[in-house]
C-alpha cells in the first residue's frame, strides 16, 4: 500500500527586513527559503501543541517553611454564585 503525502501551498508576505534575513540565512545554510519556513512552522507547531513548563518550575519542590496551599483549603470562602448563570 502506497501512502502519498498531501502537499499544501501557501503564500506568505514578509516585511523587507525579515525577508532579507531569511535570504541570508538560507544562503548561509545552503537551504531554500521554503525549507527554512517549513522547519520553523513545524517546530512552532510542536512547541505550541504541547505547552511546556520551564525545567526550574517542574523541579520546584516547594518552600520548607511555607504551608502547602491545600492546608488552608478548609478556611476558604465558598465560591460566589455565578452572576451570569
Amino acid at each position: 500500500m502506497r501512502v502519498e503525502a498531501v502537499v499544501m501551498n501557501f503564500n506568505i508576505y514578509l516585511d523587507d527586513e525579515t525577508g532579507q534575513q531569511l535570504n541570508k540565512v538560507a544562503k548561509k545554510l545552503g537551504e531554500s527559503r521554503n525549507a527554512l519556513v517549513r522547519q520553523a512552522v513545524s517546530e512552532w507547531l510542536k512547541r505550541r501543541g504541547k505547552p511546556q513548563w520551564p525545567a526550574e518550575l517542574l523541579a520546584f519542590k516547594g518552600m520548607p517553611d511555607m504551608l502547602p496551599f491545600e492546608a488552608s483549603r478548609d478556611h476558604l470562602k465558598p465560591p460566589a454564585a455565578d452572576p451570569l448563570a
